[in-house]
């Protein structure tokens, strides 16, 4: 059927982009938005993707549901370019603070291995690998453990990330609403990610374009909170203008 065959294509460009439009699928179909709009609506019912206003963005349900190594492994060419963009950004003798997650993994990865930093981090998996290496001040916050996600949370987390002061806190969220900011799936990594934010002079947001668009289960911050996002999401000039506004500076690594 025709109408089986445009939506394997609007998930095909759901895929690569992560977001659809109604007005562009009703131009490149040729059919009317009302159309459009009934097949983002079957979609959606069969979980495959969230309507949002004027489109749709891919379902997030299903990355919600992975372990931590199916998470590295998504969008994973996406997530080591904009790894490599921030390694540039750090500078030697820096502090640094990581929040847990699958890109700040991958971040961790490709800072200077001859850089003398400091590292503060509430991720099991980050603090693991930066202790290999001498040059590398790790500060692992304690807490209650999430096992699965591999990541330290609560009040004693975010009492020990009060202690230190860090030249740039590298974030790793799972949502960017214009509206709304930046969100995470996890409500109790939000304080954890909030104290890096404040004991920090510079915020950067990596996030690859499957998070652009999402609001997340629970809240970190509003927009103005960050002064860098980092991502290699397709974003309109609106959009940027709107990061601008809340002194954010946009970029886009490809």
């Amino acid at each position: 059927m025709i109408s089986d065959e445009r939506k394997q294509q609007i998930m095909s460009i759901l895929r690569t982009d992560g977001v659809v439009k109604v007005a562009d699928l009703s131009r490149d179909f040729g059919v009317s938005e009302v159309t459009v709009r009934s097949y983002l609506a079957d979609m959606e019912s069969k979980g495959l993707l969230s309507r949002t206003h004027g489109g749709a963005i891919s379902s997030y349900k299903p990355y919600c549901s992975m372990n931590f190594n199916q998470r590295i492994e998504t969008n994973r060419s996406d997530k080591e370019l904009i790894a490599k963009r921030i390694s540039k950004m750090i500078e030697p003798e820096d502090t640094v603070m990581l929040n847990a997650g699958t890109t700040t993994l991958l971040i961790f990865k490709n800072l200077p291995v001859d850089y003398k930093l400091n590292i503060v981090t509430n991720s099991i998996s980050i603090a693991l690998e930066a202790a290999s290496n001498p040059n590398f001040n790790v500060r692992l916050v304690g807490g209650t453990i999430n096992a699965k996600y591999q990541f330290t949370f609560g009040d004693d987390a975010v009492e020990q990330i009060k202690k230190y002061h860090a030249d740039k806190s590298i974030l790793s969220i799972d949502g960017i609403d214009s509206g709304n900011g930046f969100s995470t799936y996890y409500s109790e990594e939000t304080s954890v990610d909030k104290a890096m934010i404040e004991q920090s002079d510079i915020c950067m947001i990596a996030a690859d374009k499957s998070k652009l668009r999402r609001n997340a289960f629970a809240k970190v911050c509003d927009l103005s909170a960050a002064d860098y996002i980092i991502t290699t999401g397709k974003l309109e000039k609106d959009e940027i203008d709107n990061f601008a506004f809340h002194g954010i500076t946009t970029i886009v690594v490809k």
